[in-house]
């Protein structure tokens, strides 16, 4: 799944997670997916919310405009940012139609 976008100011997009990766961090857009790694591990929701703080913080956004929208379990998410679109397009270009 490549990344979409919902609404006219929202945004989802996939992300492929490593968890326990060493460090927090965003290794870019790779065939409209954005590749990240966290060092938390993936046990009771760690990495996932890892994720999700790294990601604001890269878009200087709150923790609280971004949540996981499926995937909560697999290494491929779903993210969704509210009122994001504009941010994201111009962080990572391609990510988001």
């Amino acid at each position: 799944m490549t990344g979409r976008s919902r609404g006219s100011g929202d945004a989802r997009f996939t992300v492929r997670l490593t968890p326990r990766g060493g460090s927090d961090r965003v290794d870019g857009v790779v065939d409209g997916v954005l590749h990240c790694r966290v060092a938390a591990a993936p046990a009771d929701g760690a990495a996932n919310e890892a994720l999700l703080r790294l990601l604001a913080r890269e878009l200087g956004l709150p923790r609280s405009s971004l949540r996981l929208a499926g995937g909560e379990t697999a290494r491929r998410k779903i993210v969704a940012v509210a009122a994001g679109r504009a941010r994201v397009a111009e962080r990572w270009p391609g990510l988001v139609d």
